[in-house]
């Protein structure tokens, strides 16, 4: 009796696993997660678009280079959100996917979970330290449009494969764009700087490790050559790690 009443949960959840991984699959599901992912792309974008409107109505013509440094980064991030938006809208569909709950919680949380940031006080900041934040996010969303562009239709928010890329950018490293996102999470973290937004970011590196592990896992799966590739480039530091 106890032995069937174990097998009773574990069946029904391999059944609603199988019944998930099938609408997973499907081309309407594809869409929807599509159309839900440009949507809060663009509901981001909208606060970067404001602040540069406003910024310059508030100072218009200034050259000071604190401000021109916000404005430049507040660009970029803009950008970068645009161009992520249109890629999601053009990609090609995936030829094989991580299976489970946890690559897809993953995947979300360590791209969105940072942004909660901006919910804690900002912090007053001394011109040099404005000026590091304003660079590195400038930084790091130049090179994460710079990698967008290489991806193309192969960008992908979940644990997908499209197709192998191995040049440009990831002759360098096997996740430039993580690379990329990490130096714009140090610098909006330096604005809001906390115990609870140093807990976020330690949690926001986790998750991140973690989706390069689920990705690295389907890449393997999907792409013979995959492995060559791996044992010849570092996964986030040229010659280091």
């Amino acid at each position: 009796m106890a032995e069937q009443t174990m097998r009773g949960p574990l069946a029904s959840g391999s059944a609603v696993r199988a019944r998930f991984e099938a609408l997973a699959a499907t081309r309407g599901y594809d869409v929807v997660i599509r159309v839900l992912f440009i949507c809060w792309i663009l509901f981001l974008a909208v606060p970067s678009a404001n602040g540069v409107v406003t910024r310059v109505r508030v100072h218009p013509g200034s050259w000071d280079p604190e401000l021109l440094a916000e404005l430049l980064a507040r660009g970029a991030t803009l950008l970068f959100f645009v161009l992520a938006a249109w890629l999601v809208l053009i990609r090609i569909r995936p030829v094989s996917k991580a299976s489970g709950l946890q690559p897809r919680l993953s995947a979300l949380a360590g791209s969105f979970l940072l942004l909660s940031v901006v919910l804690f006080p900002r912090q007053d900041l001394s011109i040099g330290l404005n000026l590091l934040s304003a660079g590195l996010l400038l930084l790091g969303h130049l090179l994460a449009v710079c990698v967008l562009v290489r991806l193309g239709r192969s960008f992908s928010i979940m644990a997908e494969a499209r197709r192998l890329v191995t040049d440009g950018p990831y002759a360098l490293v096997r996740h430039p764009l993580y690379v990329a996102e990490e130096i714009s999470a140090i610098g909006l973290f330096l604005q809001h700087a906390s115990l609870g937004t140093a807990l976020l970011l330690i949690a926001h590196l986790a998750f991140q490790l973690q989706r390069m592990r689920n990705e690295e896992q389907v890449l393997r799966a999907t792409f013979p050559e995959y492995e060559t590739y791996a044992v010849r480039t570092r996964r986030l530091i040229p010659g280091v790690y």
